[in-house]
């Protein structure tokens, strides 16, 4: 879903945050970060103070490609189960649903021949225009 790229810049201006979208590096020295991004012309630096908010492009880092063997040993590998309750964290929910229902039924749209009905059913029928 495309609209997940869009929470993290909205984040940094409610939290007073600096930001840096699409950073390809990173460079953390102190209370600064060098954030290096591909931009049309080529790179573009910046530098923000630290905690900032920085979102990645899939060229941060180099992804490792998993090996036929180490597929075999995950098969094998034994999964340790953990209850949230283990782990400290209230999974209580905190909404509750009062209700659920069902979109009232639309009746079946029409084709309209041309233009002039078009416009005509928008102004007079649906009042839209």
């Amino acid at each position: 879903m495309q609209r997940a790229a869009v929470s993290k810049p909205v984040t940094s201006p409610l939290a007073d945050l600096p930001q840096a979208t699409f950073a390809s590096k990173v460079e953390v020295a102190g209370d600064k970060a060098k954030v290096t991004r591909e931009v049309d012309g080529g790179l573009e630096t910046l530098e923000v103070t630290l905690p900032a908010v920085v979102t990645t492009d899939l060229r941060l880092n180099e992804p490792r490609y998993v090996t036929l063997p180490n597929i075999m040993k995950a098969k094998k590998k034994q999964l340790d189960t953990v209850k949230p309750e283990d782990l400290g964290v209230d999974v209580t929910p905190r909404l509750k649903t009062l209700k659920v229902t069902e979109p009232a039924k639309r009746g079946a749209g029409i084709k309209v021949p041309d233009v002039a009905m078009l416009v005509d059913k928008l102004k007079n029928e649906a009042k839209v225009i």
